[in-house]
């Protein structure tokens, strides 16, 4: 009799030493690696370019007068960079960070989201996905390199317009434009 229950009763080691030698067969260290095993690699943005967009978004900021939360994420949707700045509203942080992931990890626009998540359209609930986290106002935007995902930036504190503006400011520092 080798079944797991009665092997259990007789020590939690025996048990133990059990599971390790059944799953003898699945090693794979002798195995010879084909190219297909290996990791894959993906372009996304540095911390380099991350501080030279939050420089220009700073800056369009301070054109509105207004102190402005900005996150720049990369192509994982991980916080890469962010800044709050003096006065900046303590609830939009997380706003600003969120517009970054929901732009990353749909590679759409958060306005353009706002538009397909409205009553009867195909997205409506998205918002509540993603554990309440997915923003469908403007302010986030998703920064594409040949056609890859390689992060997005999200600001936050003014209206859904210059929550645009700033994170666009943000992206022209990189020299790309962005689809909306």
């Amino acid at each position: 009799m080798s079944s797991i229950a009665n092997l259990s009763q007789e020590g939690p080691l025996r048990f133990i030493l059990w599971g390790l030698n059944s799953f003898r067969h699945l090693r794979t260290l002798d195995r010879k690696v084909n190219e297909d095993d290996m990791p894959r690699s993906y372009s996304t943005l540095t911390l380099d370019d991350a501080k030279h967009m939050l420089s220009a978004a700073e800056a369009k900021a301070a054109s509105f007068g207004i102190a402005y939360n900005i996150a720049v994420v990369d192509a994982g949707g991980h916080l890469l960079a962010f800044v709050r700045q003096d006065g900046g509203l303590i609830g939009s942080i997380h706003l600003a960070i969120d517009k970054a992931v929901t732009a990353c990890i749909f590679d759409k626009t958060t306005s353009y989201l706002a538009q397909l998540s409205q009553p009867g359209s195909p997205l409506y609930g998205i918002q509540e996905t993603n554990a309440g986290k997915v923003v469908i106002f403007g302010g986030g935007i998703p920064i594409t390199l040949n056609g890859s995902i390689v992060g997005a930036v999200g600001a936050s504190a003014g209206t859904v317009e210059q929550d645009i503006a700033v994170a666009e400011a943000a992206i022209a520092a990189l020299g790309r434009t962005q689809p909306t």
